[in-house]
């Protein structure tokens, strides 16, 4: 009599909307698919969210749902009332779509990374007792984290600051355990620097806003490039520029009106970013908390410029955050100027002591293994791995 095949052990991971909450859940798919192979990765989303494309482009299984986001601005009275009926409509008809979708997979576990896109899924899994795992990126818990984390069984943390403003029962089960990152790996420095046409001899500015770059920070560093002209930075430090896609060309011809500054280096995005990371001594970026993180893992010190209208101010306090512990320098947008831009930069390329101080900063709140060490924690919450040569 031949051995009965075991049922497929589904984890539901959701979260999405936007990349900083969609990524770190393919992170913790991976890693968790790495650490139990027999684990079926299933995906919830928003069909509104940037999982809408990137899902099925990458052939995982999903589901997307027609959630959205409480608005956060300005309707007045009966209409941002009636706004909200219609969130709370369309939530209650999502819960019912995915409850079918439960019954067909029984998951063993439901992973919520944030955002409103995995307000369903953690609520399901409230609702019919599956094991509910938590992960917060920022430093301020978002409202979804807050409201699921008195019903889950995990709650992994990014930084230490967002314990104490999760609901006073859960903050017992918040551990930190850091944003999942790809990990640091050695990376040649010559062949590195000669993907980008830098000088591996010489230092490296990393300049990032983002996947879609930051028109403030653009125009911060192009004053900058103009105004030190023609001498370049303290330190002969060279300037790599992910710009955004949508501004490249306008920066490029600015850069031609300059005279093509041989010490810049100019791309719209960065694909290879672990390359251009093991080059960097100083980063200069918004500060999300998937960015900020990988400086940390590589021990970068940054300059960070928050966006001032992310939701709950959370890029201005995971800043403020990394400033106290010495790993990075705050530069509000409202004081950002070419000037005092290049004023933090010369203070970091200048002083190395002080680099290397924050360097070491960085590196004691990087969590560079972040992803295997909680697929191993939720792991723990599944049943026992299939016998070996057993597959579904």
């Amino acid at each position: 009599m031949s051995e009965r095949r075991p049922d497929p052990v589904h984890v539901v991971f959701s979260g999405g909307g936007t990349g900083g909450h969609l990524y770190p859940a393919l992170a913790l798919a991976e890693a968790l698919s790495a650490h139990r192979p027999d684990v079926v990765p299933f995906f919830v989303g928003a069909a509104r969210g940037l999982e809408a494309r990137v899902l099925p482009e990458r052939g995982l299984p999903h589901l997307l749902l027609g959630v959205e986001g409480f608005g956060r601005g300005g309707n007045p009275g009966w209409r941002r009332l009636a706004d909200r009926l219609r969130v709370v409509r369309v939530l209650l008809k999502a819960l019912a779509e995915l409850a079918g979708r439960f019954r067909a997979i029984r998951p063993s576990a439901v992973v919520v990374t944030g955002g409103y896109a995995g307000g369903p899924a953690g609520v399901m899994a409230v609702l019919l007792r599956v094991p509910l795992v938590l992960q917060e990126q920022n430093s301020v818990p978002g409202l979804t984290t807050r409201f699921l984390s008195l019903g889950a069984r995990q709650i992994h943390l990014a930084f230490p600051e967002a314990r104490h403003r999760l609901p006073r029962p859960a903050r017992r089960r918040g551990r930190v355990s850091g944003n999942p990152v790809r990990p640091p790996s050695p990376v040649d420095r010559v062949s590195a620097a000669a993907d980008f046409g830098l000088d591996p001899e010489r230092p490296v500015v990393l300049v990032v806003g983002g996947s879609q770059g930051s028109r403030a920070l653009n125009e911060a560093v192009q004053g900058l490039v103009t105004a030190v002209m023609p001498q370049g930075l303290p330190g002969e430090a060279q300037l790599l520029w992910a710009t955004g896609p949508a501004h490249l060309s306008s920066i490029q011809e600015a850069m031609g009106r300059a005279g093509d500054p041989a010490w810049v280096r100019v791309t719209g995005y960065i694909e290879a970013m672990p390359r251009a990371l093991s080059l960097a001594q100083v980063a200069v970026s918004r500060a999300g908390a998937m960015g900020t993180s990988e400086f940390l893992a590589w021990g970068i010190p940054a300059i960070l410029v928050p966006l001032p209208t992310a939701a709950a101010d959370h890029q201005a306090e995971n800043a403020r955050a990394l400033a106290e512990a010495g790993a990075a320098l705050l530069l509000p947008e409202a004081e950002l100027t070419p000037r005092s831009l290049l004023d933090h930069l010369e203070t970091l390329l200048v002083d190395t002591d002080l680099r290397a101080a924050m360097a070491k900063a960085a590196g004691r709140r990087g969590h560079p293994e972040a992803a295997a060490a909680i697929a191993t924690q939720v792991a723990a919450l599944l049943p026992p791995p299939w016998p070996e040569g057993v597959a579904p």
